[in-house]
């Protein structure tokens, strides 16, 4: 997505450890323009890989939602966030799985609730990054405990140098990136 691509190399920056600074269109501020282009992309290229028929979008809490949201827009279905923290509403009987946070520096638990979960759905996952693949393969557990069946992975921004895409290829479905980026003695390189 070259307007993706043209916004981290004018914004982004690297603050070291392989982190991505990109919250003035991504973590923190949301561009809608950009954001709405975001899902009509990764809507498009799921029809193409013939991933028509999703129930949801999962993704989880915070910085997913926004093109989780938009691509849920596009394809007219429910986006379902995961909880990294359970509120008193959320009932006992839910999915959960560990992820690590590198942004936080902890371990996190995702929660969805069997009430938007369950093995009639058929998912798509949409993530801000594929990087270590982390957070996905816990989205992912999630899907398999509820029973439902996972159709395709979305990420906004992929780090090539981190490995993510490789972890992901045991889940069997299409997974689909709008940027990629890599570090070149510390500088950010970014590409289709």
């Amino acid at each position: 997505m070259q307007s993706l691509i043209d916004k981290i190399r004018s914004e982004a920056s690297h603050i070291g450890d392989g982190i991505l600074k990109v919250d003035g269109f991504i973590n923190h501020q949301i561009l809608p323009e950009l954001t709405t282009e975001m899902g009509a992309v990764f809507a498009g290229k799921f029809r193409a890989r013939g991933i028509g028929n999703a129930s949801l979008v999962l993704t989880a809490e915070v910085s997913g939602i926004a093109s989780a949201l938009a691509t849920a827009q596009v394809l007219g279905i429910p986006l379902v966030f995961a909880r990294k923290r359970k509120p008193v509403t959320m009932s006992e009987n839910c999915y959960q799985a560990e992820t690590f946070s590198p942004t936080k520096n902890e371990l996190v638990t995702l929660r969805v609730s069997s009430e938007f979960l369950s093995g009639r759905d058929r998912v798509i996952i949409i993530d801000d990054f594929l990087a270590s693949a982390k957070t996905v393969l816990a989205l992912a557990e999630i899907v398999r405990l509820s029973g439902a069946c996972l159709l395709g992975v979305g990420c906004v921004i992929e780090k090539v140098f981190a490995g993510g895409r490789e972890k992901l290829s045991a889940l069997q479905v299409p997974v689909v990136t709008l940027a990629k980026i890599d570090l070149v003695d510390g500088n950010i390189r970014a590409f289709r």
